[in-house]
């Protein structure tokens, strides 16, 4: 990069603490114009915390923001937009009733009086520049945001964005649900808004896109300041030295084989359920690791969310170890032995508002409870043995699930399946938004219980991930299975070629 001209958001000595946690302490930065400057760590490193204070969500205990050169309170969100910073988290936070031209522009009712109607005709404008800038305009304007999938209402997030005026642009783990194509257009986007001058802040797990895109890297660790590199002379190896403070090798390689059992545990035979699934087959047996791959909108979605009781189908049949199971909910599920971790971690797999304890115990309940009264004894024994075998770091069992990191969360969502005593676990997208070193933590948790003899099923959009744990992988295509690949044949090339349509590779 040429000469940096001055700062336009210099962060001095910021400290923020929560109960028994110090989220960050002394953070220092400078943020310019016309940079896209990438936040990197593991999940509690402090990231979200430092972007939460910018945004107004947050107030720091210490130090201070000075915004253009002058010293800056943001008391709230309201403060943050009028300076002209924007942010998208990686929780999506659409209106799902309000059309998405009214997602886009709702910033634009801001400043209006309580009885002066909307300009409607501005507001569908806004919202149609908004998404002509992201290459996007064959989403209907008027169609409820809700209706749309989850890769879709990621880009009505960005949209949303950068429609208003911008300084400085936020965003926590933007493309997490977007495909290649739409991430490298994303891509695009945020390089236009750089050459305009603005400011962008990217944070991000995916390590080779942030030395892709960036111009300078940040490292936080454990709420401390670790360093700033320009991305030209960073590598992966190096960030992830720095984020973690020791070496990971071979992050999505099986550190040990297990057994697999002839004993089918979970079986799925000609499942059908509109245009999403059409006659979909497959079986997982005790101690096996199956992956589900697949493009967004090819099914995999719909197929674990139907073999767990989430969603109806027209025909087929689920048996689990053995047994018809006409799964008509997820409590269901549960009593016949399954547990089910959702890719929707803060939205349908965490109670925010709850503690670890209850989170743990929330789904198991029934084992909990005797002559009408919850065990306090047992759900305390419950949560301290979860917290332990999965090495979640919590403050305590009383810490506010809102209150921790990522992956931590996905831990505590994990230690809730697991305190039913599966068979069957099904996981999808377990490792999204989550840090390198939680997501190999989470590797050896699953490879231990298929060694224990659960059978896991798996959906992923992240590849690499399946073919380095997975012991067979079913590819799928517009609601078929099209390819099936044992471990030794599983490689992204053919695999992708079955998830565009291009190929077939069936046993």
């Amino acid at each position: 990069m040429t000469e940096m001209p001055a700062p336009i958001i210099q962060l001095e000595n910021i400290t923020k603490r929560f109960p028994g946690v110090v989220a960050l302490e002394n953070v220092s930065l400078d943020i310019y114009p016309g940079e896209i400057h990438a936040i990197i760590g593991e999940n509690g490193a402090g990231k979200s915390t430092l972007m939460n204070i910018l945004a107004g969500d947050l107030q720091p205990d210490g130090g201070q923001i000075r915004f253009k050169g002058k010293t800056q309170v943001i008391p709230n969100p309201y403060v943050s937009q009028q300076l002209g910073i924007s942010v998208v988290y990686q929780e999506l936070a659409l209106c799902p009733n309000l059309s998405v031209a009214e997602n886009i522009s709702l910033s634009l009712a801001g400043g209006r009086f309580i009885l002066q109607p909307l300009n409607r005709r501005a507001m569908l404008e806004n919202a149609c520049q908004g998404l002509e800038r992201l290459g996007m305009t064959e989403i209907n304007l008027n169609q409820p945001a809700g209706q749309l999938s989850v890769a879709k209402q990621q880009l009505v997030e960005i949209a949303k964005a950068i429609s208003v005026r911008l300084e400085v642009l936020i965003l926590d783990e933007p493309n997490s649900a977007l495909t290649d194509d739409e991430t490298q257009h994303l891509f695009e986007v945020l390089r236009q808004l750089r050459a305009q001058g603005v400011a962008i802040i990217y944070i991000s797990h995916r390590l080779e896109e942030v030395l892709q895109l960036a111009d300078r890297i940040t490292v936080l660790r454990d709420g401390l300041y670790i360093d700033t590199l320009n991305a030209a002379e960073a590598t992966v190896d190096a960030l992830i030295s720095k984020m973690v403070g020791r070496e990971i090798d071979r992050l999505y390689e099986r550190k040990a084989d297990h057994a697999v059992q002839d004993e089918a545990v979970l079986e799925i035979r000609g499942l059908t359920s509109g245009s999403a699934l059409r006659d979909v087959s497959l079986e997982v047996r005790r101690g096996e690791i199956v992956g589900i791959a697949g493009l967004p909108g090819a099914g995999k979605d719909e197929l674990v969310e139907c073999a767990f009781g989430l969603r109806g189908y027209e025909s087929g049949e689920i048996r689990v170890r053995g047994d018809s199971a006409r799964l008509a909910s997820p409590a269901a599920a549960i009593e016949r032995g399954m547990a089910f971790i959702p890719a929707d971690r803060r939205g349908a797999g965490a109670l925010l508002q709850m503690n670890v304890q209850n989170n743990i115990a929330a789904a198991s309940l029934k084992a909990l409870n005797r002559l009408g009264f919850l065990q306090s004894g047992m759900m305390a024994d419950m949560g301290r043995r979860y917290v332990r075998e999965l090495d979640i770091r919590v403050a305590g069992l009383g810490q506010q699930m809102a209150t921790l990191s990522g992956g931590n969360q996905q831990k505590v969502i994990l230690a809730k399946g697991l305190a039913t005593n599966p068979t069957v676990l099904i996981l999808h997208e377990p490792t999204r938004g989550i840090d390198v070193g939680a997501k190999a933590e989470i590797y050896s948790i699953l490879q231990g219980l298929a060694r224990e003899g659960v059978g896991i099923l798996i959906a992923s959009s992240e590849l690499p991930e399946l073919i380095g744990q997975c012991d067979r992988i079913l590819v799928m295509h517009e609601g078929r299975i099209t390819g099936h690949f044992r471990r030794d044949e599983a490689a992204e090339e053919p695999i992708l070629a079955c998830a565009m349509g291009q190929a077939e590779h069936l046993v």
